[in-house]
């Protein structure tokens, strides 16, 4: 995964309520869950959970499917497992030098 596109993802989870969302949306699985169930769970106005759904696909770290009237949030695991991966790959890459943290 290309660093920009990292970055990008980390900004849109660095915001407490998309982590909230997308917390949820992680929890449902592979089926999603429907954009009315986030927002009654968290008690965000539909105006604030459509802009905050938005900035998460945009991201790549979330999808939506309409079924009828029922709009869905998906998430992307293969997105949240390539920034996981992005962070880990290079983990105690240093740990042979003392002076320096992992």
């Amino acid at each position: 995964m290309e660093l920009d596109a990292v970055a990008k993802a980390l900004k849109e989870l660095g915001h407490p309520t998309r982590l909230c969302i997308y917390k949820e949306v992680v929890k449902a699985g592979f089926q999603g869950t429907a954009v009315g169930s986030v927002q009654d769970k968290l008690g965000i106005p539909a105006s604030t959970l459509s802009h905050h759904v938005s900035s998460l696909a945009s991201a790549g770290l979330i999808s939506q499917r309409r079924e009828g009237r029922t709009l869905y949030c998906v998430a992307e695991y293969e997105c949240l497992d390539s920034v996981i991966g992005f962070l880990r790959d290079e983990c105690c890459l240093n740990e042979d030098q003392k002076d320096s943290d992992c």
